[in-house]
């Protein structure tokens, strides 16, 4: 366990470059307090992953940052702008976009209709020709249902969607999430060609491999808390810590 300085401000990016910042995050869902300290930061341009165990609370992070959490304190700041009082349809005309755990694709709408149902927020959205050359599968499957796609191809339409708005932050969780090898491995090609192409990330993962495979650093969620921070360079000098951490 970190001590407590350490797990009230891990090692962070330089504030000055930094897209993203969350500082002293605390959330609640009713009366149950989730998250007691989060703090971290993203440059522009970054893949940062949120690790740890089932219920540290890395999912209701990301909802925070989104404004899908009503009980929350502390501070959220995007581009130098606060967010933490502001709705999840103004942090979404931001620049930010989610993409769900449950993907959220509509089972009785075709992919087609499925990529064109959120609305572009913002100039530099992805045209769905452009998605259609990042997920090749979905322009074959264009005209089928939700209900008939793997689950590699419900998640590829569920990143593709959010592509499509225009954000230049995107919130991903879990997305590899009881996906076969192969599609798990398309899923970490198109993370870094987003990465190449500008795009900003923050990754929830368990797959912790999939993380190193695609990411620059990695914040540590333990019990509502961010407790460390490792580069993606140092993972192998650490690797005492991560299997303390996470049990990997």
């Amino acid at each position: 366990m970190a001590d407590a300085a350490l797990a009230t401000r891990p090692q962070a990016a330089s504030r000055a470059d930094a897209l993203l910042t969350v500082r002293d995050l605390e959330a609640w869902y009713g009366e149950s307090h989730v998250l007691h300290g989060i703090n971290f930061d993203v440059r522009a341009g970054e893949v940062v992953t949120l690790l740890g165990r089932n219920g540290a609370g890395k999912t209701t992070t990301l909802k925070s940052i989104m404004g899908m959490i009503a009980k929350r304190k502390g501070s959220i700041t995007f581009e130098g702008k606060e967010l933490m009082h502001s709705p999840a349809r103004y942090v979404a005309k931001a620049g930010i976009a989610i993409c769900p755990e449950e993907r959220g694709i509509f089972s009785s709408l075709s992919v087609e209709e499925n990529l064109m149902l959120p609305p572009k927020v913002r100039e530099g959205g992805l045209t769905v020709q452009q998605i259609f050359e990042l997920f090749p599968n979905l322009k074959e499957r264009l005209n089928s249902q939700g209900t008939k796609l793997s689950g590699g191809e419900q998640q590829m339409l569920a990143i593709g969607r959010i592509l499509r708005t225009g954000a230049k932050l995107l919130l991903l969780d879990e997305p590899t999430e009881g996906l076969a090898p192969v599609i798990v491995q398309q899923i970490g090609h198109t993370i870094s060609r987003l990465k190449n192409e500008g795009f900003t990330i923050v990754l929830v993962e368990q797959n912790f491999h999939f993380a190193a495979s695609v990411a620059d650093r990695h914040y540590i969620v333990e019990q509502g808390r961010t407790i460390d921070m490792i580069e993606n360079r140092d993972l192998q000098a650490n690797e005492g810590k991560l299997h303390a951490y996470l049990g990997v």
